[in-house]
């Protein structure tokens, strides 16, 4: 295998330098998950995608990955924009919408939107990280760890919670720049009132609230955690003291991952993480998403419209992590064409070899491995998706042009398939999931043919029972079966 760099963008050196790892070889990847109060929108994905493609590159170079990526159920705000929010915790606040009455309590909605966020992650075929550990299930971990920071002086008791002592911390402020300490008292001033703190800048590590729908007991009473807290925790629990990378959304460098700095360095006097990555927004249609300019897309939004899950992949994936994204129907409809081309490489192999093969070798001096190799260079800098996706439809024309296939183009044409969609998963989803007899008996999923669930569903619209129905609809999906409600009935496609 060819020694290659892994460069990646480091937020905190504000540089692009390699990727280097603690254990040679082994990457240990934190990337935050999550809030699950409602549907994860396009946005949150891109940021997941991201750090997919991160896994995906490292493992092509032949590194082992630990990747860590959590599920946060408990402790974030609603005013989140300040190092210590205010406002409602965004579950609590879940439950008293119109979409909340449909739950019984906060732990069900959690419950809920988790297993569904989890459905959208196959639904764009990310691989599914090594540990998805969730913020309620690491409460007596995130108790010691307080605990830990009171001992050592970096944190205080109130009658309201319990905070960390910014000032405890002469690098709060290293990663975002944000370091003028007047400033950051400004700025939460107006927003977190609390005379018993020793300086407004300072955020809860736990919060007293004996009314708090979620709660737990610790020493300082019922209460329930601050939100930077668990990432701290989950992060040192599954991977070590000081990990290799960190990633996110940019909105995430200030304040949650400055405080996960602080917090984590002061509790193990060592680096948190050695290499820092931020994913930058998208916009749609060159504006903002934004549910008021109905330009507002979850992932089941747009997949419930028609649109090819892989295309959705294809198209967030299109522009590189570090660049904003314009994300448009034409930019989806392009993808869902290109997409195709691999669908039409596929059927043109398997016309020649009688099957599409997994583990097909590559011929020797065959073209499609220089193809490959341009594509794993493009994602080790930097992860240029855009060259690397340029590089894959090269690898396309080449065997389209070809008017006949020869045995030694198809099988080398399924090696290329495989290995760039192991890179970049925009050929074919891991997670089809779908049960068929070999001799010739309809289609089933779980026991059922597709016909069987389509009138299930339309018996369940007919009582009104429209929870039942999304549910056929979305097992279906996610089991690569694509509804189409048109005029002369309901259709289907097998993605």
């Amino acid at each position: 295998m060819v020694e290659r760099s892994f460069k990646l963008y480091d937020s905190l050196s504000r540089t692009i330098k390699p990727l280097e790892t603690i254990e040679p070889g082994h990457l240990r990847f934190y990337s935050c998950g999550p809030t699950v109060y409602s549907y994860a929108h396009i946005g949150n994905f891109r940021t997941f995608l991201s750090a997919d493609l991160v896994c995906r590159t490292a493992k092509a170079l032949g590194w082992k990955v630990t990747y860590v990526s959590n599920i946060t159920d408990v402790g974030h705000l609603t005013q989140d924009d300040q190092a210590d929010a205010a406002g409602e915790d965004k579950m609590a606040a879940a439950l008293k919408s119109k979409e909340g009455e449909s739950f019984a309590n906060v732990w069900d909605l959690a419950r809920y939107y988790g297993q569904k966020f989890e459905e959208d992650w196959r639904t764009l075929n990310l691989q599914e990280p090594t540990v998805r550990p969730r913020a309620t299930e690491h409460m007596r971990e995130q108790i010691i760890a307080v605990q830990n920071l009171i001992e050592q002086g970096h944190a205080y008791e109130t009658p309201s919670g319990v905070y960390f002592n910014v000032e405890s911390f002469p690098d709060y402020g290293k990663l975002s720049g944000n370091r003028d300490r007047q400033n950051l008292q400004n700025a939460v001033r107006d927003v977190v009132q609390d005379e018993n703190k020793r300086q407004q800048a300072d955020f809860a590590l736990w919060k007293k609230d004996e009314k708090h729908l979620m709660q737990w007991f610790s020493p300082w009473g019922w209460g329930f955690p601050g939100w930077h807290i668990e990432c701290s925790v989950m992060a040192r629990m599954y991977l070590g003291d000081t990990i290799d990378l960190h990633g996110g959304g940019e909105d995430l460098k200030f304040p949650h991952h400055e405080c996960e700095i602080a917090q984590s360095e002061c509790a193990t006097h060592k680096p948190f993480a050695n290499h820092w990555m931020h994913v930058t927004f998208l916009q749609v249609e060159g504006e903002k998403m934004s549910k008021s300019l109905g330009n507002f897309f979850t992932v089941r939004d747009l997949v419930n419209e028609g649109h090819d899950p892989l295309a959705l992949r294809y198209a967030l994936i299109s522009v590189p992590y570090g660049r904003p994204l314009n994300f448009t129907m034409q930019t989806l409809k392009d993808a869902a064409g290109n997409v195709g081309r691999f669908r039409e490489v596929e059927r043109r192999i398997e016309a020649v070899l009688g099957e599409l093969p997994t583990d097909a070798p590559l011929p020797e001096g065959h073209s499609l491995e220089r193809v490959y190799h341009e594509a794993l260079d493009a994602m080790c800098e930097d992860l240029n998706t855009s060259v690397a996706i340029a590089k894959a439809l090269e690898g396309m024309k080449i065997l389209l042009r070809q008017a006949d296939l020869t045995r030694d183009d198809a099988v080398a044409g399924a090696w290329f398939l495989k290995a760039i969609n192991d890179l970049l998963g925009i050929v074919r989803s891991d997670y089809a999931g779908i049960s068929s007899e070999e001799d010739g008996s309809p289609l089933q999923v779980e026991g059922k043919t597709i016909e069987e669930w389509i009138e299930a569903r339309a018996s369940a619209k007919k009582n009104r029972d429209f929870a039942e129905a999304d549910r056929i609809r979305d097992l279906l999906n996610e089991k690569g079966i694509e509804l189409r409600d048109t005029p002369q009935g309901v259709t289907w496609i097998k993605r």
